[in-house]
């Protein structure tokens, strides 16, 4: 389904009864399946939803700022793509924003961050992610690689032939995303023990905060090679393969069974005070709790566990203390 089908689709579902409640947006009926979160009119809801942070996140959050747009929010959303890390930088430093977007879990160092500024940082888990590790669809060797050999592409081996004894001995050029990205950070702590340092002392190495800059690097040569979120290889697998890393495919199925090694949680944080003084902010994120599961299938993520989904759904019901 094209996204503006889906916008229009969904914009049907939101259609129901809203009664004025103590926050002015919110009804009796609601279309959230679990029943947990009330009914919200975007039409109703006025002022700015200020979100920043992760890339991977940011075509879900995208997704969902149209559609509340569409179903009537007059107000503005914004969305800076700015990775997981920065994000965290302006909501727990600075103060800047209202959503944290994050392919991470928050730090206990960030949490204390955030305290000495007054706020305290509230997860809401949207679903997961696997990172997809691609080379051009102009290599025609590279089919899978265990976890042993990734930590060897990424980092000290200079010939594809030092991965592989197999593989041609040409130089491997390697695109990953930049350090304050999610991404790089989930890939470094699942493969290298959290050290940074072998992946960025390689050769032939681009970090880039723009997936699509990644792209474009590992499409045109043959020798390239670069993981991001798998949202961004759905969209250029027609010049992109997938490796299966241990035998295992990047597909629904081994995500949700666990069984596929690169896979990671998505968040957006905000803070109960922020919820409660800008109203809108909660509506927002009342709404993006409600759709999450179309938007994430839209985008090419997959949907948390349903006991995931219920426990950010009531962290939101905490955070509004029963205010509609």
């Amino acid at each position: 389904m094209k996204k503006m089908a889906m916008i229009a689709a969904l914009s049907l579902m939101a259609a129901s009864a809203f009664a004025q409640g103590k926050f002015g947006w919110i009804g009796k009926t609601s279309d959230d399946p679990d029943r947990m979160l009330p009914g919200v009119d975007p039409s109703r809801v006025v002022g700015t939803v200020i979100t920043a942070g992760s890339s991977t996140v940011f075509p879900v959050s995208e997704l969902i700022a149209s559609m509340f747009k569409e179903d009537g929010f007059s107000g503005q959303v914004t969305i800076d793509s700015i990775g997981s890390g920065a994000g965290f930088e302006r909501f727990t430093k600075t103060g800047e924003t209202d959503i944290s977007n994050a392919s991470v879990a928050i730090k206990q160092s960030q949490i204390d961050a955030a305290k000495a500024i007054g706020r305290s940082p509230i997860a809401f888990r949207l679903g997961t992610d696997a990172l997809a590790v691609v080379v051009s669809k102009k290599n025609t060797f590279a089919k899978d690689m265990s976890q042993a050999e990734l930590r060897l592409a990424f980092s000290t081996a200079v010939y594809w032939s030092d991965v592989r004894a197999s593989w041609p001995k040409k130089e491997i050029k390697r695109f990953i995303p930049g350090t304050d990205s999610g991404t790089f950070d989930y890939f470094v702590e699942h493969l290298y023990k959290k050290d940074r340092k072998p992946i960025l002392d390689a050769k032939n190495l681009q970090l880039s905060e723009d997936d699509n800059v990644l792209v474009r690097g590992v499409s045109g040569d043959a020798y390239a090679i670069g993981f991001f979120g798998f949202a961004y290889y759905q969209e250029n697998k027609a010049k992109l393969n997938v490796l299966a890393i241990d035998d295992v495919e990047a597909n629904a199925a081994n995500v949700d069974n666990a069984t596929y090694p690169l896979a990671r949680p998505l968040f957006i944080y905000s803070d109960a005070k922020i919820m409660n003084d800008k109203p809108q902010v909660a509506a927002f994120i009342a709404y993006y709790l409600t759709y999450v599961n179309e938007a994430l299938k839209e985008v090419g993520y997959f949907p948390a566990p349903a006991a995931e989904q219920k426990k950010a759904k009531q962290a939101w019901l905490d955070a509004v203390k029963g205010r509609y």
